[in-house]
């Protein structure tokens, strides 16, 4: 099993520019300590994503690092035109040396979706032609569509990216339904839910993957993500975790209850006890949490684990000692 680390970059409530920079700290550390990539969420008119941009934001890590992936996790495809898109993806893959991955979504929040001009209804159809406009653009040298929202005619591409035919795409899954899609487009999977549902997907992963004769040593990366917290002792952990959640979830609920409505697939609890119970938060001693995720990996099946180590009022320092730990006392024995 594989290591990154999952970001929505919510609200610590420190000023942005100390926010930002602490942050690109951190993923210089991710990159030192050998995590696999870094993800981020893309959310907008909320305290849950202070980097309603994320082009903007990868191209600083592009600068700030040399060989650490990255990648939104993912680029809400409704509210972008997919020609600019993949452009940008073009220059990111360019500029960081061929480590960008490009995460794909329609968008969770119905409420930011609305802000932005863009209607829910039509998000499912949407998203699966602007991702087929973008998928066009990044592989020909010509682009040519005639679609429901898009229609372009003999535009030249002076543009590819580097990773050919173009970076390793990844998609936010809840729903074993979309399993289909994610296996006929050979796309990495990463998901918020417990650990059954998680099973289901991954399960339900394998066997397409094996309909369609495909060998399970090439399966995509197939993942979840989890808040984690790694102090010398428990106690302090879980005290440290607790507070941080409660700023965090403070975050997550914010633009719901300004609308008097409950998010869709509402995964998380506001009690953080609750959410370490059914596994979707990991906090203690290093030894603690290794056998947590050892747990874990036997009961979602998959192959990849995203740690949220800096959510919440979480500092600096906090979220950096969580890494170091991880990085020393747990990752070694999923080697």
């Amino acid at each position: 099993m594989k290591f990154g680390v999952f970001d929505h970059l919510d609200n610590s409530g420190r000023p942005l520019q100390e926010f930002f920079e602490h942050r690109l700290r951190l993923i210089e550390s991710y990159e030192r300590l050998g995590f696999y990539a870094y993800h981020t969420a893309e959310h907008h008119a909320t305290p849950l994503g202070m980097a309603p941009s994320p082009s903007l934001l990868h191209a600083a890590i592009a600068q700030r690092t040399k060989h650490i992936r990255f990648g939104p996790l993912v680029y809400t495809l409704n509210l972008y035109h997919p020609l600019r898109l993949a452009e940008e993806i073009c220059m990111l893959d360019h500029m960081s040396g061929g480590r960008f991955v490009m995460g794909v979504g329609r968008g969770i929040s119905p409420i930011e979706l609305k802000y932005y001009g863009a209607d829910p209804e039509l998000g499912p159809a949407m998203y699966i032609e602007v991702y087929e406009v973008i998928m066009k653009a990044l592989t020909m040298d010509t682009l040519n569509h005639e679609g429901r929202f898009y229609q372009f005619k003999d535009v030249p591409i002076v543009m590819h990216p580097l990773q050919r035919p173009h970076p390793p795409v990844w998609y936010g899954i809840g729903n074993p339904d979309s399993v289909g899609w994610c296996v006929d487009n050979k796309v990495n999977v990463i998901t918020n839910a417990p650990a059954a549902i998680v099973r289901s997907i991954t399960s339900r992963f394998r066997e397409e993957w094996a309909k369609r004769g495909m060998q399970a040593d090439a399966l995509p990366f197939m993942g979840t993500t989890r808040h984690t917290v790694i102090a010398p002792t428990d106690a302090e952990a879980i005290a440290i975790a607790r507070r941080a959640y409660t700023k965090w979830y403070e975050s997550f609920i914010w633009l719901w209850k300004k609308h008097n409505a409950k998010p869709r697939f509402a995964l998380y609890t506001e009690d953080f006890d609750a959410l370490m119970t059914n596994g979707q938060a990991i906090a203690g001693s290093p030894d603690t949490v290794r056998k947590s995720i050892q747990r874990l990996q036997e009961e979602f099946g998959g192959n990849y684990l995203l740690c949220r180590f800096a959510f919440g009022d979480l500092t600096l320092d906090e979220a950096l000692r969580s890494t170091e730990l991880f990085a020393r006392h747990v990752m070694p024995a999923f080697a």
